[in-house]
């Protein structure tokens, strides 16, 4: 068996990992996500695959977000015809994530045409909405735990937290059994089950997000009302980019819990995300993948304002008194969230807040990092709003809790694990402290390195 490392390697995006086994007569992806933050890992999205996609026999997904499944619709544009397996949930996740990624780059390409931005004449999406539905004919579900072929090869999918349908792929071929990790999830999560150890592997490829720093112990609801109150008192608009599935929806289930609580004041709340308000909707269909009854998932998609059309986001501009915007993306980098930061963001009044992970050279790493302006749709905007952070709300396991995790499973001593999808800092810290806390051989992979399993 060989595994080559085509993304998630440096990075936390673009996760991509080339299978060959049978002496190279099966060949497949584990995940097939896009590249966001850098321009620089941006423009890999355009250049040609570093595989023949056309000798590929599937595609498994670990979970839907973009930096694992973004890139599939631009494989089918450019002629992949083969199946995509994943667990249900990812599936219908996928069927608004992409579509949505499709449409926004639509947008945007008009936009900047319409605009003269840019150094294109007639600026082109990556891929269209309608190419990213058409893409969703390739998917085909499994349920966690039951085994499926890829030619020689035996794969099933295990539970790892982090968001609906998210799973632990393991692969045996070759007499060789090999995990790839996923995004794993945390041991207290708000609101998902934690991930399941590991069975015996030969070979663990693991993300290393936050490899290089351990989750704040904190009362996530006490400092949210903080943020909240202290908006209000200035009459202002909080404004939070938000990941559409998993953070969206624990934003919305703790605002609404402290206005119920009457920790804060009843304000109203609008989840400016079609795609957000499609996958908390999707939530109810999958009770047993998460801690919230269906009380709580009624409770929390019944106390939000929806807005889905663009006219319905537009009004938002004529509301005079403070409210809370909960919009897409996560990290800044697109979506509904860049026209409310190009109107609230010169205002002091606005406090913004991120409530998640920021991938270098994203909006939101560089607004952290205390820019007093950010670049939008070609344009610098002042920033003169509060940029505040909810810290502890990650979706991801820190560094001790994958330890831990990994002290779980079933490993044997001396198991091989390649670190994966992290930030260069973030790998070599987990490096170091897997290498003194525990039995297993610790390495971080490279982008394009070609591992060789005798």
């Amino acid at each position: 068996m060989n595994i080559t490392f085509l993304g998630g390697t440096g990075t936390v995006t673009g996760s991509k990992y080339l299978v060959s086994v049978d002496g190279g007569n099966t060949e497949f992806l584990v995940d097939c996500g896009l590249y966001q933050g850098y321009k620089w890992l941006r423009e890999r999205n355009w250049e040609a695959p570093l595989y023949d996609y056309r000798r590929l026999k599937g595609i498994v997904l670990t979970h839907a977000h973009l930096d694992h499944s973004g890139y599939i619709p631009r494989l089918y544009q450019l002629g992949y015809r083969g199946p995509v397996f994943c667990h249900p949930a990812t599936a219908d996740l996928c069927s608004i994530l992409l579509p949505d990624a499709g449409h926004i780059q639509e947008e945007d390409a008009h936009y900047y045409q319409r605009h003269q931005l840019g150094k294109h004449a007639h600026p082109q999406p990556l891929y269209t909405g309608n190419t990213a539905e058409q893409c969703l004919t390739l998917f085909e579900t499994v349920g966690f735990d039951q085994p499926f072929e890829i030619g020689s090869a035996t794969i099933h999918l295990q539970p790892a937290g982090h968001i609906l349908g998210a799973g632990s792929a393991i692969v045996s071929a070759d007499g060789k059994r090999v995990g790839f990790s996923g995004d794993v999830g945390r041991p207290d999560d708000i609101i998902m089950h934690p991930p399941r150890p590991l069975p015996e592997l030969d070979l663990l490829l693991l993300e290393s997000t936050y490899g290089d720093r351990r989750h704040p112990q904190i009362d996530h609801k006490a400092r949210l009302a903080e943020i909240v109150n202290a908006t209000v008192s200035r009459g202002g608009v909080l404004l939070i980019p938000s990941f559409a599935v998993g953070r969206a929806q624990t934003l919305q289930y703790l605002l609404l819990g402290l206005m119920r609580e009457e920790k804060i004041p009843k304000l109203p709340i609008f989840l400016d995300s079609p795609m957000a308000i499609d996958a908390s909707e999707i939530y109810a269909r999958y009770p047993d993948q998460h801690r919230l009854s269906s009380e709580h998932c009624t409770f929390m998609c019944r106390g939000i304002q929806y807005t889905r059309s663009v006219d319905q986001s537009k009004a938002l501009e004529n509301i005079q008194y403070p409210h809370i915007i909960i919009a897409g993306s996560g990290m800044a980098t697109g979506g509904r969230i860049l026209h409310h930061m190009k109107r609230l963001l010169p205002d002091h009044h606005t406090t913004i807040l991120f409530a998640g992970y920021q991938a270098g050279g994203t909006r939101g790493a560089r607004m952290l990092a205390g820019s007093q302006s950010v670049k939008i749709h070609g344009e610098y905007v002042p920033c003169k709003a509060q940029v505040e952070v909810l810290e502890g709300l990650s979706a991801h396991a820190d560094y001790v809790e994958l330890g831990d995790w990994l002290r779980q499973s079933d490993l044997k001593d001396g198991t091989s694990i390649q670190l994966v999808h992290g930030e260069p800092d973030a790998s070599d810290c987990l490096r170091l402290y897997l290498q003194d806390n525990t039995p297993f051989k610790v390495r971080v992979a490279r982008y394009r390195e070609i591992l060789r399993l005798e």
